[in-house]
């Protein structure tokens, strides 16, 4: 059985920097899809960017060009780098595996396994 374990986030002014980590126990995923996702204060969790197993990664419009995904070599473990964070990227952030194919990436009900989330928020 697979888990995640998320590391990362807290308090940032806007335009600064945070990176978030998803480790992967239990066995080794390889093979899937590595997601982040997000939930604003009251509104629905919403997709942020993937990385599939041969390390093309996918992004939302929302945040293109300021979060960077990775994943480790021994894909055991993932990372979001996200910079240039504005008061919209104030969410709960949460990691998610599963073997999705590329239609479906954006929809949170693909992923089977997902992570405690962690909190980001960009304040002044």
């Amino acid at each position: 059985q697979v888990h995640l374990v998320q590391s990362g986030g807290g308090l940032v002014q806007p335009g600064g920097s945070l990176s978030l980590s998803c480790a992967v126990s239990g066995r080794t995923f390889s093979g899937g899809v590595v997601a982040w996702f997000r939930q604003p204060p009251g509104k629905e969790r919403e997709y942020v960017a993937c990385i599939r197993s041969g390390g093309h990664t996918y992004y939302d419009d929302s945040v293109k060009g300021r979060f960077t995904m990775s994943r480790d070599n021994a894909k055991i473990t993932s990372y979001l780098q996200m910079n240039s964070l504005k008061l919209e990227d104030t969410a709960v952030y949460y990691c998610a595996v599963g073997n999705v194919i590329l239609s479906q990436i954006r929809r949170s009900e693909s992923y089977n396994t997902w992570g405690q989330g962690t909190q980001v928020t960009v304040s002044s």
